[in-house]
């Protein structure tokens, strides 16, 4: 996998301002800082405004030469820690046991200002509420967060928890294990393998959202932008600089699906077209909350989302919230 470090930016944020009004040719390599994004995943139209800035030269603009790689094994938050990336595409399910265990992560933007989270199941397995898990088998990767949330979703609604089972089935093609009865609800996003069953595939299914239960849960920010603490003490202004790239991208993903999907699909041909069309009309109107900018974060979710963690015993130490995120960084309003 490609690793770069960072050197130093040249850019300030009026420089950013300057290119984007210029009309001359976008800066030689040799000028650009190159900088490097670990995903969190393979691409998917989370990812979309990251690519739509890329397609269109804004982070060249802004004195970015942007490198986007894959995840390592065990995620972007101790990479982008230690230096080995500049940035990096995590959740806070991952930020904040990395905090804990002392890697100085820090979120500088949400990608979806709400958990696009939901348990799937085919509609003949009767599934519409946390109760109706119980005598149901759950497909999963076996994680504590996995069990809490179903505890609690169950518990919640009604029901007794003990009575669902668990089976570790890891990344497969969940429908097939559902046709197949090897499972019976999985955890998903909607706005990508609930959205290909439903409207690419035809399948009768249904979805219990976490969005719908937040008084059982806590929402979290999931899939956000992170940053090591050094780089912002020492590069706040690549730090901008990015994110107004960044920022901008999102902006054409809200306003215009059909052109960020043909772009996404430019960047990343193997890509269901059918799936990432249907993918970015859903998301444009969920990447921000009216009358609030994208990539912006409230205390109170991480507050709520740290005190769950930790009173479920998935954080061995407490982990300020306040400490976890910022944001300073994003484009002004």
């Amino acid at each position: 996998m490609k690793i770069a470090r960072i050197a130093a930016l040249a850019f300030a944020a009026l420089g950013l301002l300057a290119a984007a009004c210029s009309s001359e040719e976008p800066e030689p390599a040799e000028a650009l800082t190159p900088v490097t994004l670990m995903l969190n995943w393979t691409p998917n139209n989370h990812h979309a405004g990251i690519y739509i800035a890329q397609a269109n030269g804004w982070y060249r603009e802004a004195g970015i030469d942007l490198t986007i790689v894959e995840p390592a094994a065990a995620g972007a938050d101790q990479v982008v820690a230690a230096g080995g990336a500049d940035f990096g595409i995590s959740q806070a399910e991952s930020i904040l046991p990395a905090r804990a265990a002392g890697a100085e992560v820090v979120s500088i933007a949400t990608l979806l200002p709400h958990n696009d989270s939901s348990m799937m199941a085919l509609a003949a397995s009767g599934i519409t509420h946390p109760r109706d898990f119980q005598g149901k088998t759950y497909g999963g990767y076996g994680g504590p967060l996995e069990n809490e949330l179903l505890d609690r979703l169950v518990e919640c609604d009604g029901g007794d928890p003990s009575l669902v089972k668990r089976v570790e089935v890891g990344n497969i093609d969940y429908l097939a294990g559902m046709d197949q009865g090897r499972f019976d609800f999985v955890w998903v996003f909607e706005g990508w393998d609930a959205l290909r069953a439903r409207e690419i595939e035809g399948r009768p299914i249904t979805s219990v959202t976490f969005i719908d239960y937040l008084d059982c849960i806590p929402d979290w920010y999931t899939p956000t932008i992170i940053t090591s603490a050094k780089t912002l003490a020492e590069q706040p202004e690549l730090v901008r600089a990015f994110l107004a790239a960044t920022a901008r991208g999102y902006q054409v993903a809200i306003d215009d699906p059909e052109q960020a999907a043909t772009l996404l699909l430019q960047a990343v041909p193997e890509l269901d077209e059918a799936l990432v069309r249907a993918s970015a009309t859903y998301h444009a109107s969920r990447y921000a909350d009216e009358g609030r900018p994208w990539g912006a974060q409230e205390a109170n979710v991480w507050i709520r989302f740290e005190a769950f963690l930790r009173q479920s015993g998935l954080l061995e130490v407490d982990v300020d919230p306040a400490a976890a995120f910022t944001n300073d960084f994003l484009p002004a309003q």
